[in-house]
């Protein structure tokens, strides 16, 4: 990640999804401290994330944007409820993200099917330069 606002940018989106259901579980608050940490982001910062609105960005690179769209199906997936608004929200991501909608169909399909919704990065990268092709 090149800069802190970058950073703040991806984890805003993914506390703007988090609560696309009405509602932000503990388990998914947990995940997005946890990635918050990893990104060197402070607690009062992070915090702060919930009450401000979804700073303007675009992610360049594309295999950022494809490690942005699974950090957001892990996160749809974290509270063991798929709610149909998580489901169209993350298709409209991606699309909005620029990816591929039948990469992005199959990943969340194989997430569905996947113990505890991981997939091997992998096979994450490997769907989308398939449809490259």
């Amino acid at each position: 990640m090149d800069t802190h606002k970058e950073k703040l940018l991806l984890l805003a989106e993914m506390i703007a999804f988090s609560v696309v259901d009405g509602r932000l579980h503990e388990r998914e608050y947990e995940f997005l401290s946890i990635v918050a940490q990893e990104l060197q982001i402070e607690k009062g910062e992070f915090d702060a994330l919930f009450h401000s609105e979804l700073p303007a960005g675009v992610i360049k690179s594309e295999p950022r944007r494809i490690q942005q769209f699974y950090r957001l199906a892990l996160l749809m997936h974290i509270d063991g409820v798929l709610h149909e608004r998580e489901q169209a929200a993350i298709r409209q991501i991606g699309i909005n993200m620029g990816l591929n909608p039948a990469a992005t169909k199959r990943i969340l399909k194989a997430m569905e099917e996947a113990p505890n919704a991981v997939i091997d990065p992998d096979m994450l990268y490997s769907v989308f330069r398939e449809q490259l092709n």
